[in-house]
Order: structure tokens, then C-alpha cells, then sequence
């Protein structure tokens, strides 16, 4: 099936693209020269600014802040450090509030060191985010669970697939307030064969973020080797078709780690060519 070009204005940039050649402020720059009307720092990025600054650069520039990168990492091996991801989620909700973010990511968290025990993991996600959640709502700040692929599940993600988010976000958010959903990443869950059903489930309440790039084959690094769109296998504008049914009429967020190819490019160029791949192939 042909699908239509996507709006070239729902164009967003994750600044993970270029991380390793630009600061913030170029990056803003960047975007400004370009024409990418949406952004998402990470939180790095964002320290080294300041988030005051950050969101005066942002609005000066028109842009709009698509998601700040990223709360969660809630499992610990003990109290303290349980206690020690609630208040780093709790700083990454005020600086997501600062800079008018639509949402903070969350990339939950795997088994704590030594542990086998991937259902308590689980169930530490669970509680975690139970307990920043409210301070998220009267922040203003939508959370975006965020599954990652199962090759993640011991070392950042224990919530693997998007029918695990959405059974999280069903429990802790049962009226679907907004406070609560997804971070839909093409990278993650382009795999599942659930995946349509789980989109049309999450709806345009659940869906908060839909993050864009490819699938390289062969992948030689299952972090750093993100491919740009249109490189690898993963049929964008299918998955695309799916999260417009739903309902999402938001951002195109890009986001490419690639520590072999394009963090080694000109940023300039990254850019430019993401703009002309969202168009060919997204």
C-alpha cells in the first residue's frame, strides 16, 4: 500500500542525532537553519545550559519541545537507591516543566546489579512511577513509558513491549487523564506482532511520542548502530499509517545513535538528511 509523504512540519529532532559534535546550542541553531520545528534534549545537553536558558533559546527560536530524554532507571538493589531514582525522576519532571516539554521519556529501568529477578524489576517500575506520578500531574508533565527491545530487559528496560506499558499506564492511570502513556520508538517495537493491535489500543490519549529511524542489517552494535530511515528494514510509513489511525497527530521525533556513521557526519548534514528521508521514507 502507498502511504502520502508525511507533513514535513511535524519534523523533530532528538538531539541523540548529533550529540557527539554539537552542544544545545548549536543544536537549536541547527534546527532554527533548517527548519525542524521540534526538539528533544536530553538531559545532559540540558545541564549544561541550564534549563532557564534552555527554554528561552527554545521559544526564541519557535520551536517546540517534543520530550526531554529521560527520566526513569527506577530498579535499585536497595532503599537508597530506590530513593536516589525517585528524586532524579522528580528534578527531570521540573526541568520537563521548565522547558514546556510535551512529555518526559521514560526508559524504566533492568534488573539491578546481581539479580535474577526480573518480575521484582518489574514491579520496582511500577512502584516508581506510582510515586512520581502525581508530582508529575501538578507539574503539568505527561510521562511517556517508553518499551525498549528485549535485548535491553537486563540492562536499561525491563518493559519490553507496548501492551507491557499500556498495562502499567491501565493500572496507575485508569481514566487515561493524560498524565500517563507512551513513547511509541520504531526501534523497539517494530518487531512485534502485536504491534497494530497495541497502537490501536494506546489511542491519541496514550500516545505521546512517536520516535523515527531504521533497523540496520547486519546491526553491529545493538546501541550505537541506529540506522537512518530509509537504510534498513523496518516499514516506516506502515507503522506510521497506524499511530495517525490512532488518533497521534504528533511529532516525528529522530532519533539515531550511531557512533560508527552519523555522529562521525557534519551535524549540518545529519540534519539535512533526515529532513529529506522523513519525506522518502517515513
Amino acid at each position: 500500500m502507498k502511504h502520502s509523504p508525511p507533513d514535513p512540519s511535524l519534523l523533530s529532532l532528538n538531539t541523540a542525532t548529533v550529540r557527539e559534535k554539537w552542544n544545545l546550542e548549536q543544536m537549536i541553531e541547527g534546527c532554527a537553519r533548517r527548519g525542524i520545528r521540534g526538539i528533544s534534549p536530553w538531559r545532559d545537553k540540558l545541564e549544561a545550559l541550564g534549563a532557564k536558558e534552555a527554554a528561552a533559546r527554545f521559544r526564541g527560536a519557535g520551536l517546540t519541545v517534543t520530550g526531554l530524554c529521560r527520566g526513569g532507571m527506577f530498579p535499585a538493589a536497595d532503599r537508597k537507591g530506590r530513593a536516589a531514582a525517585i528524586a532524579d525522576n522528580l528534578r527531570a519532571i521540573d526541568d520537563a516543566a521548565t522547558i514546556e516539554a510535551r512529555c518526559l521519556v521514560l526508559v524504566v529501568g533492568g534488573l539491578p546489579p546481581g539479580s535474577k529477578d526480573l518480575a521484582g524489576a518489574r514491579e520496582m517500575v511500577r512502584d516508581g512511577i506510582g510515586e512520581v506520578l502525581d508530582h508529575a500531574r501538578s507539574a503539568g508533565v505527561a510521562l511517556a513509558i517508553e518499551p525498549l527491545h528485549p535485548m535491553y530487559a537486563a540492562d536499561r528496560a525491563c518493559v519490553n513491549t507496548l501492551a507491557q506499558a499500556l498495562d502499567l499506564c491501565d493500572e496507575l492511570d485508569r481514566g487515561a487523564s493524560g498524565a500517563l502513556g507512551v513513547a511509541v520508538d520504531v526501534y523497539h517495537v517494530w518487531w512485534d506482532p502485536a504491534l497494530e493491535r497495541q497502537i490501536e489500543r494506546a489511542g491519541e490519549k496514550r500516545i505521546l511520542a512517536f520516535h523515527i529511524c531504521d533497523w540496520l542489517v547486519p546491526t553491529t552494535d545493538l546501541l550505537l548502530d541506529r540506522g537512518m530511515m530509509g537504510d534498513g528494514v523496518i516499514d516506516l510509513p506502515l507503522i506510521r499509517s497506524w499511530v495517525e489511525a490512532a488518533g497521534y497527530r504528533g511529532f516525528h521525533e529522530v532519533e539515531i545513535m550511531s557512533a560508527r556513521n552519523w555522529w562521525r557526519k557534519d551535524p549540518d548534514e545529519v540534519l539535512a538528511t533526515c529532513k529529506e528521508r522523513h519525506q522518502r521514507f517515513c
